[in-house]
């Protein structure tokens, strides 16, 4: 499980799977949450907007974060 930091009170589910490199961009990324691939905290949510809070965990790819 890798940890990805943040410094504002939230980060949109979009930005995250960016930030921690698991696509190469916004629309890559729109495309996995739209097909349903992407899970936070074990739930499988289909909003590139949703705000991830520091103690969420989002899945992807066989990959997993955790954001502090």
């Amino acid at each position: 499980m890798e940890n990805i930091k943040i410094k504002d009170e939230y980060i949109k589910l979009g930005q995250l799977l960016k930030l921690a490199g698991l696509v190469g961009s916004g629309v890559d990324a729109k495309y996995v949450i739209n097909e349903g691939l992407v899970k936070v905290n074990d739930e499988v949510d289909t909003r590139r907007g949703k705000k991830i809070y520091p103690g969420d965990i989002v899945s992807y790819n066989g990959e997993t974060i955790k954001v502090e």
